[in-house]
């Protein structure tokens, strides 16, 4: 499996969430293990993963309620649930919120292993036909050029300011957490890193202040929210 691949895997029973992660990780994952929703929640605002793996049944914020957290921050990352229960409603609540995948305890490790490969083949394939190219007002954002045009201007962004420019277009009229973005860009959520970003976000504002409709705005305690119309050309 691809070592770069990180997991969020939320489970309260200790001895099960110690065997996961260690199966997991000796199969080549790079595996965050939280005791609780809440814990997880916070990790997940931390940290960039791949895939999540959410026990439904957990103290402080169930799997529910941390999948559907989740899903506001990120609404495609895949989500895998695990429960003691075999009911009907909770795997189709499950499904609702968007799970991916539902495994009843007990399992087998390797089928999940096989489940996830499986999951992930899928959204890689899917990654493929993303869109790379964003219309917003006046400009064209072409992520693999890295450029910014508008009429017959040709702005060219550097590395940084395109991957901003790209979370934020990916959440465009929502909110971009600012520590997931600073986890996905910088890796790190430093002092350093979080006043670079500030100065990131100045030069892009100026950038597309050509066009009154678009406008990237602080979401005070959470990160900016870019408002703009928007057309997606794959």
């Amino acid at each position: 499996m691809d070592n770069k691949i990180k997991i969020l895997l939320c489970e309260d029973d200790e001895n099960l969430g110690t065997l996961l992660r260690e199966f997991l990780q000796a199969k080549g994952f790079i595996v965050d293990l939280c005791s609780d929703g809440e814990k997880g929640y916070k990790a997940f605002l931390q940290n960039p993963y791949d895939l999540c793996i959410l026990d439904v049944m957990m103290p402080k914020k169930d799997g529910f309620s941390l999948a559907q957290d989740i899903r506001n921050v990120n609404s495609e990352i895949p989500i895998i649930f695990l429960t003691a229960k075999n009911l009907k409603d909770d795997i189709l609540e499950g499904f609702k919120i968007g799970a991916d995948d539902y495994i009843t305890k007990p399992f087998s490790m390797e089928e999940l292993v096989f489940r996830i490969g499986a999951i992930l083949r899928r959204v890689r394939g899917k990654k493929e036909q993303e869109v790379t190219t964003y219309k917003l007002g006046k400009f064209t954002f072409d992520t693999q050029k890295q450029a910014l045009i508008a009429d017959d201007k040709v702005t060219k962004l550097t590395t940084k300011e395109s991957e901003l420019l790209a979370l934020l277009c990916h959440n465009l009229n929502d909110v971009l957490e600012r520590n997931f973005a600073l986890k996905t860009i910088w890796e790190d959520d430093n002092y350093f890193n979080a006043r670079s970003m500030d100065v990131y976000i100045t030069k892009l504002r100026k950038l597309l202040k050509e066009d009154p409709n678009i406008e990237i705005i602080n979401i005070h305690g959470k990160g900016y929210k870019l408002v703009a119309p928007q057309d997606n050309e794959e």
